[in-house]
């Protein structure tokens, strides 16, 4: 899972580098959550590592409170969760998670983003089989976790572990999400935040040139205030 992580890493990093983005994003999570589980924590066990991610982003708690009051808002939008796939220029493939209260703009928009940048919007699932769904849980390490006995544990969920000086990070199914959060907790092992991935099965090499009109790509999808993720089979620069 190095090449997972690293790539997962350099996407985050990028991202997280924008923190006013980061909290739209997270706060968009908060929200669905909220709405569709109730807005206790307590009872509601994808709010609470949401809750979570937003406390490992250093988001505001008031800003939280608000998000999860927004879920009750008569007048608030109803975001609707879409994804959207397509190539990129040089065949770079590009999968598009969005969080948005209007269809129509948003797919008229990242429409245009891949038409003005030498790519094309595909059909949902086309591109499925070039990336692998993955859950993410970032964990603390505690004195009393053996990580062999760990990691035998984890097999149970389709997991894996990778370990990191400061944290441990556990890669499982999409659908054991769930399945390992309650593991998790039932353990007492502290999760510092939690997402889902999508981690390309393979990756394409570009030089210098192509990787910059990439980028410009990805850029205006990120720029975008209904996206919530951008995930691409690009090689990371060494």
């Amino acid at each position: 899972m190095g090449r997972a992580f690293e790539y997962r890493k350099a996407r985050k990093l990028k991202r997280w580098g924008n923190m006013s983005r980061t909290f739209t994003r997270i706060g968009k999570e908060i929200t669905i959550a909220a709405k569709a589980g109730g807005p206790d924590p307590d009872m509601n066990p994808r709010l609470r590592v949401l809750m979570q991610n937003a406390k490992a982003a250093n988001m505001p708690k008031d800003t939280v409170e608000r998000a999860i009051k927004k879920a009750t808002d008569k007048d608030a939008g109803d975001y609707k969760e879409i994804v959207y796939e397509g190539y990129g220029p040089h065949g770079i493939a590009i999968v598009v998670e969005t969080a948005t209260d209007n269809n129509q703009r948003t797919v008229a928009n990242v429409r245009s983003y891949f038409n003005k940048h030498g790519g094309s919007l595909g059909t949902q699932g086309s591109l499925s089989f070039l990336f692998d769904h993955k859950s993410v849980f970032h964990i603390k390490p505690s004195d009393g976790l053996d990580a062999e006995e760990f990691e035998l544990e984890l097999m149970d969920f389709d997991g894996e572990l990778e370990q990191d000086e400061e944290e441990w990070l556990i890669y499982g199914a999409f659908e054991q999400f769930a399945n390992l959060q309650k593991y998790l907790e039932d353990k007492g092992v502290e999760i510092v935040s939690a997402e889902f991935e999508r981690i390309p099965t393979d990756y394409k090499e570009v030089t210098p040139e192509q990787r910059a009109a990439i980028e410009k790509l990805l850029d205006k999808f990120e720029d975008d205030e209904d996206v919530q993720n951008v995930f691409h089979n690009m090689k990371e620069d060494e």
